[in-house]
């Protein structure tokens, strides 16, 4: 594979391994708060995208207003940092990448569905925000992952062809949506197994943590 010019990174269950501490949360939000009665399964397959969406893909789009999803967004992002301050830490091996990638002139931008009240708990928390040429939140796009408007703006900031940007994801929608805009994707097995990501053609690699030696030889050394 050609060496790439960018890396785009997905932040929960990418950067940092919390996406339990999402689950928990949003079960806690969909099942004892508002009784949706979804199985674990069924709240997992529903952990992608914006708040907003998720919410009115559950309930429907007249079951709340824009005020009580932006209540219950705040209720659910405020019990998951509470409950994952304390285990905040970068998957291991990302310390050290991020050196390198910086050192080799290989710009990084963070392409996410969070909003930035979760991006900048971890980028501030972990202050590693200084490597990021680009920051793109759910509040920056029109249509979340898999829509590949994430990525693409993300591109475009750091004036960057998609070809030549490299995504890393966790997640099959978000796989989907680097797809969708045109650039290749590795893939951390924090929360999803290999075979849920069958369906996607631009996959390079499965990594479970950033020590895999495919990183050090396609990403920056010669």
């Amino acid at each position: 594979m050609k060496k790439p010019k960018a890396c785009i990174f997905d932040v929960n269950g990418t950067l940092i391994d919390d996406m339990n501490y999402h689950f928990d949360a949003w079960s806690y939000i969909l099942n004892d708060k508002l009784d949706a009665n979804l199985s674990e399964d069924e709240v997992r397959d529903q952990m992608y995208g914006k708040n907003a969406e998720l919410l009115v893909r559950v309930f429907g789009p007249d079951r709340f207003t824009a005020d009580e999803m932006k209540e219950l967004s705040s209720e659910k992002e405020n019990r998951y940092q509470q409950a994952f301050l304390p285990h905040l830490i970068l998957i291991p091996g990302l310390t050290a990448l991020l050196k390198e990638l910086q050192e080799n002139g290989i710009l990084m931008a963070i392409g996410s569905a969070a909003i930035p009240f979760n991006i900048n708990f971890v980028l501030d928390n972990l202050n590693i925000r200084h490597y990021f040429k680009a920051i793109i939140s759910a509040d920056d796009v029109r249509l979340s992952k898999p829509d590949p408007e994430t990525f693409l703006r993300a591109a475009e900031l750091m004036q960057v062809e998609p070809d030549a940007c490299i995504v890393f994801e966790d997640a099959p929608k978000g796989v989907e949506a680097a797809q969708n805009a045109g650039m290749s994707c590795i893939v951390l097995t924090t929360m999803n197994t290999p075979e849920e990501f069958g369906q996607y053609q631009n996959v390079l690699e499965f990594i479970s943590d950033y020590n895999n030696p495919f990183i050090v030889q396609n990403l920056y050394r010669t």
